[in-house]
């Protein structure tokens, strides 16, 4: 399997290293549907400018970065393509490691469960065999490498990149069932851009399980497995909040980033759901509906987390879809992330009901993003309505992708249980229905 993995690195190295040559490379750095005011390079570059001749790179209102990210590339500044690169493959390899691991805890489980006689007689083919997941791990490094959307996030060096990479490692620790490293990159990712802090849940649902903890609110085992996992995850935020302080001797970057993701006062255009909502709301509206959709990340993780406690790492493939639609300044890197996680559910595809519809709804908004934007701001034939009704598409288009996804998800879990052939009280076929 490492000979195709390195053939995989390879042709995606040797496609971006040609588009950093040619001249789509400033095209693409200049998208709003690649570089938000959180992540683009061009905002790095002017806070190193600021940082060299000695003033705060937050004392304006351009950079909104974390300390670590402009110290990094102080250093790196020149070898910022390479970095790029190398943080790319990186994250490939560790989603490959990760699913490589996960796939051996998914076929211990189906072993176990059959012995246990815990599946219906009449569900050998639901059962997922070794040879149908061998690939899955290279198709997962495939889909993230190859994915146009993390192809142009590279290639506009925007900082997302490296935010997939931190979440990438944390899944990869989890997986491995690396308490204290799982907590580092956790932290890390929260640190970076906040959201992460919604992964809580499922790693720490995926480390009990791998504890064989029951998971019971009257457990004094998992009362205290929690709060090891979350002391760690909290020491190690603070940890990086007061080497920040000491990087720059100001607390300026507290508002400055987080406030900045929180508030949202900067509305450029981007594929999200929060710029055009908030140009157009009254002054005094804005707070209670800026708390209003800033709860949408953080309100669905408890009921998952109830539903899919059993599923750990489902549970985190929905938690980082629903921070790639919901957060205030999401990229199509954002997108990319939990797209790679696609293949590791190739088994649900014959429960999903309207998955050709949704990958044409996605593709087709992708195309026209930048129709719709040169219609609105060069031509002048269109206005600000056009464009945000196809991020509305494009984000309807993710929803309703998630949810076949999660209905698939369940229905199998149902049909492993009680079989195929569902008959009703009368003895006649039933059909299983989601409420």
């Amino acid at each position: 399997m490492a000979a195709p993995l390195v053939l995989v690195v390879l042709a995606a190295v040797t496609v971006r290293a040609a588009l950093y040559r040619s001249s789509l490379a400033a095209f693409i750095a200049e998208r709003v549907e690649v570089a938000s005011p959180l992540n683009a390079w061009k905002r790095v570059v002017e806070g190193l400018a600021l940082l060299d001749l000695g003033v705060s790179p937050y004392s304006g209102a351009i950079f909104h970065e974390t300390p670590l990210i402009i110290y990094l590339f102080h250093f790196l500044i020149e070898y910022a393509e390479l970095v790029f690169m190398i943080t790319d493959v990186l994250t490939a390899v560790a989603l490959y490691l990760a699913i490589q691991d996960f796939n051996k805890v998914v076929f211990k489980k189906q072993k176990l469960l059959i012995e246990l006689d815990k599946y219906a007689p009449d569900v050998a083919e639901l059962i997922q065999t070794p040879m149908e997941m061998h690939y899955i791990p290279l198709k997962v490094a495939l889909f993230y490498l190859l994915n146009p959307y993390t192809v142009m996030s590279c290639v506009a060096k925007s900082t997302c990149a490296i935010n997939n990479s931190v979440i990438a490692f944390f899944i990869l620790a989890t997986i491995k069932g690396s308490a204290f490293l799982s907590a580092v990159f956790l932290a890390l990712a929260t640190y970076q851009s906040l959201y992460p802090l919604t992964l809580f849940a499922p790693a720490l649902l995926y480390l009990l399980q791998r504890q064989f903890i029951p998971i019971k609110l009257k457990s004094k085992s998992f009362w205290l497995y929690t709060m090891q996992y979350a002391s760690l995850y909290l020491c190690s935020l603070v940890v990086l909040i007061c080497l920040s302080f000491f990087l720059l001797n100001s607390w300026d970057f507290i508002p400055a980033v987080y406030g900045f993701i929180l508030s949202v006062p900067d509305l450029t255009p981007n594929i999200g759901l929060f710029w055009y909502f908030f140009a157009e709301m009254f002054e005094h509206f804005s707070l209670f509906f800026v708390c209003v959709f800033q709860i949408n990340v953080f309100f669905y993780t408890i009921p998952l987390a109830i539903k899919l406690k059993e599923h750990p790492v489902f549970f985190l493939f929905v938690q980082l879809a629903i921070i790639s639609i919901f957060k205030s300044y999401p990229t199509v890197g954002d997108v990319a992330l939990y797209m790679a996680f696609l293949p590791v559910w190739s088994h649900l595809y014959r429960f999903l009901r309207n998955i050709f519809i949704l990958s044409c709804v996605l593709i087709f908004c992708s195309f026209l993003f930048p129709v719709l934007w040169h219609l609105w701001i060069y031509a002048g034939s269109a206005n600000s309505n056009f464009y945000y009704a196809i991020t509305l598409t494009f984000n309807i288009g993710q929803i309703l992708l998630i949810s076949d996804y999660f209905y698939a998800f369940l229905r199998r879990e149902y049909y492993l249980s009680h079989g195929l052939h569902l008959t009703r009280q009368d003895g006649t076929e039933a059909m299983l229905v989601l409420k």
